[in-house]
């Protein structure tokens, strides 16, 4: 297995841990203040999410881009993404309307995706995705850090909440944007 696939293999495995971490945060802790347990898991989304950059930036850069690659690493990106958004909503931070809109729009695009595989075609991702992705993991990441006990979170949640919002419009556009693009897919497969 190579290194990029590594890569992609080890954000997947670091999900477990954060929902351990979480729960114990549950059990022990108090999930509304920055503790051991919310800086852990705060600290396992950022190495994951940059194991995201760096897996690509290497198949690229290496020309060593699989199939496994290709498969796995888009489910990592979907799974971390899905794991911070329920987390949040479950202790009331985001609300889950917005979850709903991330979640559905991935879904539809992955099932783009799988109609286009199994046609022979492979769909970049857009620039206007790859933005949703960047604005959204910034935000996840301002809003897993609130730190109540420093009377910072006024200012990491509000940030971190506009820049989810302005995912959330970034979503629902690109996800628009990836139908049109590719509605040609549903009419090939519906033959």
């Amino acid at each position: 297995m190579n290194i990029p696939n590594r890569l992609t293999v080890l954000r997947v495995l670091l999900i477990p841990f954060m929902v351990i971490l979480y729960y114990l945060d549950k059990a022990f802790g108090d999930p509304l203040v920055l503790n051991g347990y919310s800086i852990a898991i705060g600290s396992l989304f950022i190495v994951a999410s940059l194991t995201d950059f760096l897996d690509g930036f290497l198949a690229r850069r290496w020309q060593i881009i699989t199939v496994f690659g290709k498969f796995l690493d888009p489910l990592a990106d979907k799974l971390l993404v899905m794991f911070a958004l329920l987390m949040l909503q479950d202790i009331g931070v985001i609300p889950m309307w917005i979850v709903l809109v991330i979640l559905t729009r991935e879904f539809i695009v992955t099932g783009i995706r799988l109609i286009a595989v199994d046609g022979g075609n492979v769909i970049a991702a857009s620039n206007l995705g790859k933005y949703k992705t960047a604005s959204t993991m910034v935000a996840l990441i301002l809003l897993l850090f609130h730190v109540p006990a420093l009377n910072l979170t006024v200012v990491t949640m509000d940030f971190g909440l506009i820049i989810l919002y302005i995912a959330t419009v970034l979503t629902i556009v690109s996800g628009l944007e990836y139908i049109i693009k590719n509605q040609h897919t549903f009419k090939d497969s519906s033959k």
